[in-house]
């Protein structure tokens, strides 16, 4: 009479279990897995949705206006007046699709703060003297078929109408165009506006983005664009 060792494998089923999960390289590949994938990584149709449902229960909406057949380009991002700018921008990015790459000095990449900032797509820069963080980014940009380098030119969240202008050479040198993205606190709207391609007059061209952005309210008016 055939007889099947049900509880042999039984037993040998939970002791595997067990194995599996008291194993820490395997735990902590999980724990990527679902960050990057339930979390951090924006091309997931789900994930896309979810933010669209929390912005419209705080009463945001999203720009219509969507990057289509752009590959790479500078973003900047104005009127930057509050960190929740951050929160809402990030937000917008993963419901578009895109995942926006933002520089950040190479002193603030240590574990785990590094990792994280790396899924949320900071890149690590050396900013001392003897490095030309230009020189830097149009050299990821010709290492990548696909770049939106995401800058907020005014360079803090106090009101500040000397630009920094890095965003606009790095766009020059690595020929790809600027594209003007915005947040409308008045009217809780956000979002890409419009595709810009700058030309070899610098204060013209920093003018009209400023004219674009000057249009929308941020958190706190008085620190905006004008």
């Amino acid at each position: 009479m055939f007889f099947f060792p049900f509880s042999s494998l039984k037993d040998s089923s939970i002791t595997l279990l067990f194995k599996d999960l008291l194993s820490q390289k395997r735990i902590k590949f999980r724990c990527q897995f679902f960050i990057h994938y339930f979390v951090t990584n924006p091309y997931i149709c789900l994930m896309r949705k979810i933010p669209l449902y929390i912005l419209k229960l705080f009463g945001w909406k999203i720009d219509s206006r969507t990057p289509e057949n752009v590959k790479k380009c500078v973003v900047v991002v104005g009127p930057h007046t509050s960190n929740w700018d951050f929160v809402i921008g990030r937000m917008a990015f993963i419901s578009y699709g895109v995942r926006g790459r933002f520089l950040i000095k190479k002193e603030a990449f240590f574990f785990p703060i590094g990792w994280i900032l790396k899924k949320m797509g900071g890149i690590p820069v050396d900013r001392s003297k003897n490095n030309n963080l230009t020189d830097q980014a149009v050299k990821m940009f010709d290492e990548n078929d696909s770049l939106f380098l995401v800058f907020t030119p005014e360079g803090t969240r106090s009101y500040n109408p000397n630009w920094k202008k890095g965003f606009y050479y790095i766009a020059k040198k690595a020929d790809v165009p600027i594209y003007i993205c915005y947040m409308d606190y008045k009217n809780k709207i956000g979002g890409f506006h419009s595709l810009f391609e700058p030309t070899d007059d610098v204060k013209k061209d920093i003018k009209y983005i400023k004219s674009v952005m000057g249009q929308f309210q941020g958190k706190y008016p008085e620190k905006g664009v004008y």
